[in-house]
């Protein structure tokens, strides 16, 4: 049975199994800054993301196997400051770029890929008045509540979850708005599932039509509302720190400050700039992916190199050195091989997307249809690669460890299935032959991606 969505007290970070160094956010501080403070360099935002890793990395299996609400990961990502990371330049904050947004979140996902998840919906979901607030609200213009929604996410720490694009069928028939009785403002109703951070986020964006029909507006609601009822997700096979749920909104209040913007239902008015929304977030989840591969691999390096039986005596022979080990194995390393070659070309494929989304991000407004469909298509092909070699990858390792491990990796010790199952939750909601159609369109006919969500 659904019970209003309360908001619970965060536990306060653990920072047993932090770094020797201290906890994870304080080591990056500067005498009389918060984290929201921090500027953002080359030299901070990396070693907060690294130390916050290695953190979450210590424990993730144990976590993944409790299939807990992520309270203590939203503790932790607070701590760190990541959540502010995308804020917009202004005193006393320096946001970093998108492209250091997409490497924080590869980098998190290769330790949990879940709270990797919930990072890039909160990234994604935190430009939402920019994306859809019009011109009048990019940065720099005053709003009518004062500040885009970038800023009061810092402002307020929050962690956002929600969903803006247009709902698959089996995740609910969607949200409405109806005109407030007095006061102005509207009413928000209907049933909707989200894929991240319903259970523990603060605030949440998502994407409602009067009546039912027509241009799509983005609201933001406080999930404390007495009429916001919020539903634990069933046992996902992958993904399962990520927070997912269903969420009802029964005669909900929306004020007229927190309608962030909107998309018009007519795909002629909708500006470029706003169709790269759903592209930002499908990126950011394709570096989750991609941390996916990259951890599973690293990790499985090391048990392979722990089964070595030491260094390799001289060969008399005057060959070099008899192999004697997991590590001199020629088919391992074969395989080894195949598979860094893998994340290799996942990566320059997705790092090839990422420029071209951060370029777009900056156009602005000023973006053009046909910078659009080249962008769309990249993120598409970042998809299906990344996709594909996430899921190869994670496979190929269980039998790599299998064989190197022993008797340990079946009684569960080093927790391999942990990537394939989140590698598999994660691409499964994507079809990579659609995806391959619109890139062949793209190439063979110069034919558009639809500009209205989804893309």
């Amino acid at each position: 049975m659904s019970t209003p969505r309360k908001s619970p007290k965060r536990p306060a970070i653990r920072t047993t199994s932090a770094p020797a160094a201290g906890p994870v956010a304080r080591s990056a501080e500067r005498p009389g800054e918060s984290p929201v403070d921090r500027p953002a360099d080359d030299a901070i935002w990396p070693r907060v993301t690294r130390e916050l890793a290695d953190d979450l990395a210590v424990d993730a299996l144990a976590r993944d196997r409790a299939g807990k609400a992520p309270f203590d990961e939203v503790a932790r990502l607070q701590e760190a400051g990541l959540p502010a990371l995308l804020t917009a330049p202004g005193p006393n904050r320096r946001g970093a770029d998108w492209q250091a947004a997409c490497a924080v979140v590869r980098e998190i996902s290769a330790a949990d890929s879940s709270v990797g998840e919930l990072l890039a919906h909160h990234y994604a979901l935190s430009w939402s008045s920019r994306f859809f607030g019009g011109p009048a609200r990019d940065p720099g213009t005053p709003l009518a509540n004062g500040h885009p929604l970038d800023v009061r996410t810092t402002e307020g720490r929050w962690l956002l979850a929600g969903g803006v694009e247009t709902p698959r069928p089996e995740t609910g028939t969607g949200l409405t708005l109806t005109p407030a009785d007095s006061g102005g403002g509207w009413i928000l109703d209907g049933t909707r599932s989200f894929a991240s951070a319903v259970t523990v986020a603060d605030r949440l964006v998502v994407g409602a039509r009067p009546g039912g029909s027509g241009d799509l507006f983005v609201v933001l609601v406080d999930p404390a509302e007495p009429g916001v009822f919020t539903d634990n997700g069933t046992e996902r096979v992958g993904q399962r720190l990520a927070g997912a749920g269903t969420v009802t909104f029964d005669r909900v209040p929306v004020a007229p400050e927190d309608v962030l913007g909107a998309l018009p239902h007519d795909e002629h008015a909708v500006a470029p700039f706003s169709t790269l929304a759903p592209l930002a977030l499908r990126l950011l989840l394709v570096h989750v992916g991609l941390g996916i591969a990259e951890g599973a691999l690293a990790e499985a390096r090391d048990i392979s190199r722990a089964g070595h039986a030491g260094p390799a005596p001289a060969d008399r022979s005057g060959g070099g050195s008899a192999p004697t080990g997991a590590g001199d194995d020629p088919y391992l390393l074969l395989a080894y091989g195949e598979l860094a070659t893998a994340a290799h070309a996942a990566a320059a494929v997705v790092e090839r997307a990422t420029d071209a989304l951060t370029q777009g991000l900056l156009a602005a407004w000023s973006l053009g249809v046909e910078e659009r469909a080249d962008i769309a298509v990249l993120v598409a092909a970042a998809e299906t690669v990344t996709g594909r070699a996430a899921v190869h990858i994670t496979t190929r390792i269980l039998e790599l460890v299998d064989g190197t491990a022993g008797a340990d990796a079946h009684a569960g010790g080093p927790g391999f299935d942990r990537f394939w199952r989140n590698a598999r939750a994660l691409t499964a909601p994507t079809q990579a032959a659609h995806r391959l159609r619109d890139i062949g369109d793209h190439y063979l006919n110069g034919t558009h991606a639809r500009l209205t969500l989804p893309a």
